[in-house]
């Protein structure tokens, strides 16, 4: 997308919310890879599309610092609660601040660790569960998940197009390309979902179990 549509789109959405800019002007300036937080237009997006479904339960794999969390919260059903699970224990007492001190941080749940361990210890049942942690295990995610996603319950993955090096896995044939790759087949042929790639950022699947 050019800059000047970019800049056009983000004047024309609804205002990022000043304690997500300054958690992303913050993010940008104390984390590598600042690509991985969420931002203005993604964030309205997950917002958005969390308060059409307005879930009772969400869970989130990877949180990195915070944004996308705060986001999805926004569309939390009345006694709504979201669980978020990261893998770097060096982010804990950052998340537990930002949590603490943010609007709707006090219906987040915080788990530190592999998303793969955590995910059975969560004895819910979800309406939406937002996949953006290991992209080399979207799949196995994706199974763990699936059984306790409620009939018409949401998914919501990121990062699915990759830099668009999905489309040619030969050329581009590190780890996570083929997995993403092989998560975007997967989901395309399973018999029990509804999926539809947004080309927003780097890739947003929306997948809705019938």
């Amino acid at each position: 997308m050019c800059d000047n549509l970019d800049d056009y789109i983000l004047s024309h959405i609804s205002a990022e919310p000043e304690h997500l800019k300054r958690l992303y002007r913050r993010t940008h300036l104390r984390h590598l890879y600042p690509r991985m937080c969420s931002g203005h237009l993604q964030g309205r997006m997950l917002s958005m599309l969390s308060s059409m479904i307005k879930p009772q339960r969400i869970l989130e794999l990877g949180a990195y610092t915070g944004y996308s969390a705060l986001c999805l919260a926004e569309g939390l059903a009345k006694d709504g609660q979201l669980h978020t699970i990261e893998v770097d224990d060096e982010m804990e007492d950052e998340l537990l601040e930002l949590f603490a001190t943010s609007p709707g941080g006090d219906r987040i749940t915080l788990h530190i660790g592999d998303a793969e361990e955590i995910i059975a210890t969560i004895d819910e049942i979800w309406d939406l569960v937002y996949i953006d942690a290991n992209k080399r295990r979207y799949v196995e995610y994706l199974d763990l998940v699936l059984p306790r996603l409620r009939r018409g319950g949401f998914i919501i993955a990121d990062n699915t197009l990759w830099d668009g090096k999905v489309t040619d896995t030969v050329a581009n044939h590190d780890a996570q390309t083929v997995a993403l790759d092989r998560f975007n087949t997967y989901v395309a042929s399973h018999p029990e979902l509804e999926t539809v790639i947004i080309p927003l950022r780097d890739g947003l699947t929306l997948i809705r179990r019938k």
